[in-house]
C-alpha cells in the first residue's frame, strides 16, 4: 500500500490529461477552484495542474471537503488493486471496512481484528489512505447509499439503515456533503424499471480487460447443487450473511479490451437490506473485480510459457469465494479427488447438513453447512477417509471458536501457517485456501494434478517450484492460466 505522500502530481496529472481509465479508483482528483472531486477518466475539461489535488481514497477527498462529481461519479468504479494486494494494516483494514465491519462492531473492533490500538489504526490509516477508518467507513456508506437510493425502491428510510447509517439525520447530512444532493434529489435522477423491495440490482464496476466466460465456466464446473447453479450465461448462489441469508444472481462480461472499466450486472435478493455492502464486497471478491489486469498481463508478457497463455485469455481473474470458511472445507472433499468427485460430496453434505431456505431462484435451496454445524459432526460417519474426516470436523471446529479467520482481514502468512499446523492440513490445501478465500495474488500450486498436466500438455519440463519463481508477485494468477490451458481446446 502506497502512502499518501507517494502519490506523484506529475505522474497523477499525466494519468487525468489522458483520460486513463486504468487508474480510476487507484486516485482520486480534487479541483481547488470548483470543490469536487472525480475519477482520473472524468470527461470534464482537464483542469490545470496547479488548482488539483490527488488523494488515494475518495474519504481523503470527502475529508478535504470536497463533493463527489455528478458527471463521472467518482465513487462508481473498481477499487483500488493496491488493497488487495497490499497484506499490510491498511489493506486488511480496507477490505473489512469494505465488508462492513465498523458499521456492526465500530472502529475498536476493527482495530481489535487489525492488532492494533484504535488510535494507532486510525494514524496509520490517515498516513496511507488520508482519512481515518470512520471517515472511509463514511465514504463506503454514501456509496450503498447512493446505489440503493437509484436502484430500489425502498422508503428513503430504509435506504438510510440498509446503507449501514444510524440515523436518517446522518443519512441526510451524509448524501448531501459528498452528492451536492439530497437523497429525495437523488432518487429524482434515475430511470428505468424499479426493482421489488428487497431487490438491489448493481452494476459492479470492473477494470478491462475481463475474462467473463472464463471465470463463469470456472464456477459452473465446481457449482455445488443447492447452493449454485449457472443458467446460460447467469451464476446465481445462495449467501450467508451478518443479518441473515440472500441470492445473488451474476453476469459477467468479457471484453478483451483494455483500459476500460466494464460492469458485472448483480441482483441481490437479500433478507436484511443492511447486509447489502457485505454482499456486494463479498461478490466482488468472487469475481476479482479489483485486480489490475494489464500489470498482470504486463508481467507475463514475455514469458515463453504463459505469455501466449495471457494473450490468448487477456484478463483472466482469480476467482475468489463469498465465505472462507466454504472454501476451507471444499479444498478438504477435494484432497486426491477429482473436481466433480469433491462437488458431489460436496452436494450430500449441503442436502444433509445445510440450512433450508427459500429462495426466488429455481434450484437454490439451501446455504453452505456453517463450521459450527460440521465441527459437531462425527468424523467416522463422513463420505471420505476417516483421516480426512477428522481434519474437516477438527478444522472447522477453530473455524467456528474464531481461532482461525478466513475472511482477508488477518495477515495472509500467519493465517496458512496456522493452516499448515493443523492436522491433515498441507501445502496444496493450504495454499487453495490463500488463493481464494484470502485473495492472495502470488500463490502457487506445484503439486497440483492440474498445474502439472497443464504444463506437460504445453511441453515443459522444468521444475515447476524453480519455474514459478519467475512469475512472481502473480502465481495465482499464472496458476488460473495453467488450469484453463487444460480446456482451451473446447472454446
Amino acid at each position: 500500500m502506497s502512502p499518501i505522500q507517494t502519490l506523484d502530481p506529475e505522474s497523477c496529472y499525466r494519468a487525468v490529461k489522458s483520460r486513463d481509465r486504468r487508474f480510476d479508483g487507484v486516485f482520486y482528483t480534487a479541483v481547488r477552484t470548483t470543490g469536487i472531486y472525480c475519477r482520473p477518466s472524468c470527461p470534464a475539461r482537464t483542469p490545470a495542474f496547479g488548482n488539483v489535488t490527488f488523494h488515494p481514497t475518495a474519504a481523503a477527498a470527502q475529508a478535504a471537503g470536497y463533493r463527489a462529481c455528478k458527471r463521472c461519479l467518482p465513487d462508481a468504479t473498481p477499487g483500488s488493486p493496491d488493497w488487495d494486494v497490499a497484506a499490510d494494516v491498511a489493506g486488511r483494514a480496507m477490505r473489512l471496512i469494505a465488508d462492513g465491519l465498523v458499521d456492526r462492531e465500530g472502529v475498536e473492533g476493527l482495530a481489535a481484528r487489525v492488532g492494533y490500538t484504535s488510535r494507532h489504526l486510525g494514524r496509520l490509516l490517515t498516513q496511507e489512505l488520508g482519512a481515518g477508518p470512520l471517515a472511509l467507513a463514511r465514504a463506503r456508506r454514501a456509496q450503498n447509499a447512493r446505489v440503493l437510493i437509484e436502484s430500489t425502491d425502498m422508503t428513503l428510510t430504509d435506504a438510510a439503515f440498509a446503507a449501514g447509517f444510524s440515523s436518517v439525520r446522518q443519512f441526510n447530512e451524509t448524501v448531501r456533503d459528498v452528492y451536492d444532493m439530497s437523497p429525495s434529489e437523488l432518487r429524482g435522477r434515475r430511470g428505468g424499471s424499479r426493482p421489488a423491495h428487497g431487490t438491489v440490482v448493481m452494476r459492479l464496476a470492473v477494470r478491462t480487460p475481463y475474462a467473463g466466460r472464463a471465470m463463469l465456466d470456472f464456477l459452473a464446473l465446481r457449482a455445488v447443487p443447492g447452493v449454485e447453479q449457472v443458467d446460460g450465461d447467469t451464476y446465481s448462489r445462495t449467501l450467508a450473511l451478518p443479518h441473515g441469508h440472500g441470492t445473488v444472481r451474476l453476469r459477467l462480461p468479457d471484453v478483451a479490451t483494455p483500459g476500460e472499466t466494464a460492469f458485472a450486472h448483480a441482483e441481490f435478493s437479500l433478507g436484511d437490506l443492511r447486509d447489502t455492502g457485505a454482499a456486494v464486497e463479498r461478490v466482488r471478491r468472487l469475481i476479482d473485480a479489483d485486480c489490475d489486469p494489464v500489470a498482470v498481463g504486463d508481467a507475463f508478457a514475455g514469458d515463453p510459457v504463459l505469455g501466449p497463455l495471457a494473450r490468448r485469455r487477456p484478463g483472466l481473474r482469480v476467482p475468489g469465494h463469498v465465505d472462507g470458511n466454504e472454501v476451507a472445507v471444499r479444498a478438504i472433499l477435494g484432497q486426491q479427488v477429482s473436481v466433480t468427485g469433491a462437488r458431489t460430496t460436496a452436494a450430500r453434505m449441503v442436502a444433509e447438513h445445510g440450512e433450508q431456505v427459500a429462495t426466488a431462484v429455481d434450484g437454490l435451496t439451501h446455504l453452505f453447512p456453517t463450521a459450527a454445524a460440521i465441527a459437531e459432526l462425527d468424523p467416522e460417519h463422513l463420505p471420505m477417509p476417516r483421516a480426512r474426516g477428522r481434519a474437516l470436523v477438527g478444522l472447522c471446529h477453530v473455524l467456528a471458536e474464531g481461532d482461525i479467520r478466513l475472511d482477508r482481514g488477518d495477515d495472509r502468512d500467519a493465517t496458512r501457517s496456522a493452516l499448515l499446523a493443523r492436522p491433515g492440513i498441507g501445502p496444496w490445501t493450504a495454499d487453495y485456501v490463500a488463493m481464494r478465500a484470502l485473495g492472495h495474488p502470488d500463490v502457487f500450486l506445484p503439486t497440483d494434478i492440474g498445474t502439472r498436466d497443464a504444463l506437460r500438455r504445453l511441453g515443459v519440463d522444468t521444475d515447476p517450484r524453480e519455474l514459478a519463481e519467475t512469475w512472481r508477485p502473480w502465481r495465482s494468477y499464472a496458476q488460473v492460466h495453467l488450469w484453463r490451458s487444460l480446456t482451451e481446446e473446447d472454446d
